[in-house]
């Protein structure tokens, strides 16, 4: 089986569970039921691997420390792009090289994402226009603010509009699952769930 690469973006103040939830979840995807299939990586469809901009050494928020797989340089092709939020978000909205990276990545990746705050990184980089999104909120007037061609749904946990925006930190779980059930179906993504012992909300518009 070729596996799905999985690019999860990470930088310093990364909401922790931004970037952990959507990690976990596809990590621990298998394609065999059960818990002793978690055993190993034989049935498992994604290889999940976290992406920095140059230097790989991160400092999520409330400190934790985070060693990333590559950098911009050495990244391996990207299937399904995440993009978590955080504090950190903020001063990379200027930030020319990463914008440009997510926008490249998005033309050959299967799926692009966000999660909370990573809306506006979506958004600068101009991959939400004319499309429905949302994000964290107290985030819903900055991406607001970011361009009017965005059609900003506040109280909304998942939106999918080509592009897939969810709402603050641990809607990136459901969001994470709501891929998988699209890629493996319903009884994978509910076998995963059950291994994490996870309550899905499948609020999504």
């Amino acid at each position: 089986m070729k596996k799905i690469n999985v690019g999860i973006l990470i930088f310093n103040e990364v909401e922790v569970l931004d970037f952990a939830g959507p990690y976990e979840v596809f990590s621990r995807v298998r394609t065999n039921k059960g818990a002793e299939s978690r055993r190993s990586n034989d049935s498992a469809p994604f290889n999940t691997f976290t992406v920095s901009l140059d230097d790989n050494h991160i400092k999520a928020t409330g400190g934790l420390k985070i060693i990333s797989d590559y950098n911009f340089v050495n990244c391996p092709d990207i299937d399904i792009l995440v993009i978590p939020g955080g504090y950190g978000t903020r001063p990379l909205l200027n930030n020319e090289e990463l914008l440009t990276w997510i926008k490249n990545i998005s033309e050959t990746a299967k799926i692009t994402s966000s999660v909370c705050t990573g809306a506006l990184l979506l958004a600068k980089s101009g991959l939400l226009e004319e499309k429905r999104a949302t994000t964290h909120w107290g985030a819903i007037e900055a991406l607001k603010s970011i361009s009017k061609k965005i059609n900003v749904i506040p109280n909304r946990r998942i939106i999918d509009d080509e592009v897939i925006t969810s709402a603050g930190v641990s809607s990136g779980i459901d969001m994470a699952f709501m891929i998988v059930e699209k890629l493996f179906g319903e009884e994978v993504a509910s076998d995963t769930a059950k291994y994490i012992e996870f309550h899905r909300s499948k609020a999504t518009v």
